[in-house]
């Protein structure tokens, strides 16, 4: 069991944080917003990970702080951000899971906090953006991918090394 399938139509209402729009937009689970500019690159780039590319209206755009919106919204499609079959190396990463998974699919029985994670060697498949086995909720991206982004000068993504990943919501010892 999981959450809901998003099914069109893809309607949204955004929220400007900053002065632009961004390229990337996480929303619930494993989707994102792409704007159309990020989407058409990816495609004709041939990177992979990334499945669904379906347009999305947005309704409303809502400034979180004062100042004028700017005037044009970019055309924005919705992805699905694969499941990939690289999988967290358990003992080399520095995860505190709930309980130490036990199922060899998923890897995955929750986890309370990360302090930089590596992938067992040999399970990635080339995938430029997923979701790592043992890591749910998380995305990693390739080389290949950052180059990318650097490349096209796209926003609001902050890529961070996987063994300087932190997330530790709890201050837990990891």
């Amino acid at each position: 069991m999981g959450m809901l399938t998003w099914l069109p139509p893809y309607r949204v209402d955004l929220i400007l944080h900053g002065e632009e729009y961004g390229d990337l937009v996480r929303i619930a689970g494993d989707d994102v917003l792409l704007s159309e500019r990020f989407a058409n690159a990816f495609r004709e780039e041939g990177l992979t990970g990334l499945d669904g590319f379906h347009p999305v209206e947005v309704r409303r755009v809502r400034r979180e702080r004062k100042g004028p919106k700017p005037s044009h919204v970019p055309n924005y499609v919705v992805a699905t951000v694969c499941f990939g079959r690289a999988a967290v190396d358990l003992t080399r990463s520095r995860v505190r899971y709930v309980k130490t998974p036990t199922c060899e699919e998923c890897r995955y029985e929750g986890y309370e906090a990360v302090r930089g994670f590596t992938l067992e060697p040999g399970a990635w498949r080339g995938e430029d953006v997923f979701v790592p086995r043992g890591l749910q909720g998380q995305f990693v991206v390739s080389e290949r991918f950052e180059r990318f982004v650097t490349h096209h000068g796209f926003t609001h993504l902050r890529l961070t090394p996987t063994e300087e990943f932190v997330w530790n919501p709890l201050d837990r010892e990891v």
